[in-house]
């Protein structure tokens, strides 16, 4: 094991709860094991990990992740989550085939949101290229969190959002019915509604959006009253 997970994993071991592990698998339906760590102390017990001199180099990063992602407990993942966030504007498009992989792998939407919407989302800033040949492959993909992760990592683009590629995604995902496929559409709807709502709400329109996607994509536009 790489010496800073050993590190990782001599800091959060003591602080395992029997009592929080049980209500947290519970509520993530089973899927994961749990030290029963909550965020704020989890962070806290690993702050002097993150700082400068402790981080490991960023050509370290991906062994590091993958091995961190392999750990039976979920709070394992969340680090690796924390770490690939610190180092996302220097990670490399080499990262693209090991992104793919934590994707898909003890797959759930505390992972992949971020995934989609902090690490993607970097790669694509600097690396549109690479990154976008990954996307061509998600956002049509078998599996629905490589499909989510298509749909989401525009998610804080705001005025930079690509409209045309997030309308046609949402085009090609909208008659699937998966639960986490309408939430993100809604999701990634909305967000752009903030920016653009005279455009989201005649897509829309045009498009027919339905149901949940269509409920969670106008919040925004509701709560504050705007019109086309």
């Amino acid at each position: 094991m790489h010496l800073w997970n050993q590190a990782v994993k001599a800091a959060l071991e003591p602080l395992a709860n029997a009592d929080n592990a049980k209500m947290m698998k519970s509520y993530m339906r089973d899927r994961f094991e749990f030290y029963g760590i909550q965020s704020i102390p989890r962070r806290t017990a690993l702050k002097p990990l993150f700082t400068k001199q402790q981080l490991p180099v960023v050509d370290s990063i991906p062994s590091i992740v993958e091995e961190l992602w392999m750990l039976p407990e979920r709070e394992y993942q969340l680090v690796a989550i924390d770490l690939l966030i610190k180092h996302k504007k220097r990670l490399h498009f080499t990262m693209l085939p090991v992104l793919e992989r934590l994707l898909i792998t003890k797959s759930w939407w505390d992972t992949v949101d971020f995934l989609a919407s902090h690490i993607t989302s970097a790669l694509f800033l600097n690396y549109p290229q690479q990154t976008l040949e990954y996307i061509t492959r998600w956002r049509q993909s078998e599996n629905i969190w490589l499909r989510r992760t298509a749909l989401l990592f525009q998610l804080k683009f705001k005025h930079d959002t690509d409209s045309l590629l997030l309308f046609d995604v949402i085009g090609e995902n909208q008659a699937n019915s998966e639960f986490f496929i309408q939430k993100a559409i809604g999701w990634a709807l909305r967000e752009y509604s903030k920016t653009d709502p005279i455009a989201v709400k005649k897509f829309i329109v045009e498009q027919n959006i339905q149901g949940l996607a269509k409920r969670e994509a106008l919040k925004w536009v509701h709560s504050h009253s705007v019109e086309c």
